[in-house]
């Protein structure tokens, strides 16, 4: 399967159930050159505590969500990130093909949970209100997890919840605006870069 293309079942699942998972999109070799760049940025501090909402109603609330983050802008040139960067636009290019979706612009952030039971609360990624985004696309970067370290993605999809281990290069896509989701508590270091896609007519 080419590096961007959607197989049947994914188109179904996304369809059907409202998303779906990949164990592998890069490749390990590009996966921890991802990560050890990813890693370097978050412990040279460059990672920002994240907040919750937006606007004015903008705030920090270490119960809720516990993670740092930064923002992968289109001017970032050379890095593994910036070439996850464009693995990303070309997703979103297939989905809208694909999957029908009529996808624009995304915005990419790279979070990092220190462990000591950080967490993210249930929550959904579209904002009422706003340009809303549509799909959601997390790429995981943890080459040693196990079990004891914690952090899976529950997604809430009609029928009962699903866990994801946050594993190394595994992507999981969702539709915004139907999937409810939380990071469960981590007890150890994990880092995730996540596209959100905007319908073609967002802002």
């Amino acid at each position: 399967m080419a590096l961007t293309s959607l197989g049947d079942e994914e188109i179904q699942s996304l369809g059907e159930r409202g998303w779906f998972t990949r164990a592998s999109f890069l490749g390990e070799a590009d996966a921890r050159a991802v990560h050890a760049e990813a890693k370097a940025r978050a412990e040279a501090g460059l990672l920002r505590p994240a907040g919750i909402r937006r606007g004015a109603d903008h705030t920090l609330d270490r119960d809720t969500r516990g993670d740092f983050i930064s923002w992968v802008t289109p001017e970032e040139q050379g890095s593994a990130i910036a070439r996850l960067r464009e693995a990303f636009a070309a997703l979103g290019e297939t989905l809208s093909a694909e999957a029908y979706l009529g996808l624009g612009r995304f915005d990419l952030q790279l979070a990092w949970y220190p462990g000591e039971g950080a967490r993210y609360a249930r929550h959904f990624d579209a904002f009422p209100g706003q340009s809303n985004r549509r799909v959601t696309a997390i790429y995981y970067l943890n080459p040693d997890w196990v079990p004891a370290h914690g952090g899976l993605l529950r997604l809430y999809p009609e029928g009962g919840a699903v866990d994801v281990a946050p594993t190394l290069d595994r992507l999981v896509v969702f539709l915004s605006e139907r999937i409810e989701h939380e990071v469960l508590p981590a007890q150890g270091s994990r880092l995730a870069l996540t596209a959100w896609y905007y319908g073609r007519g967002a802002g």
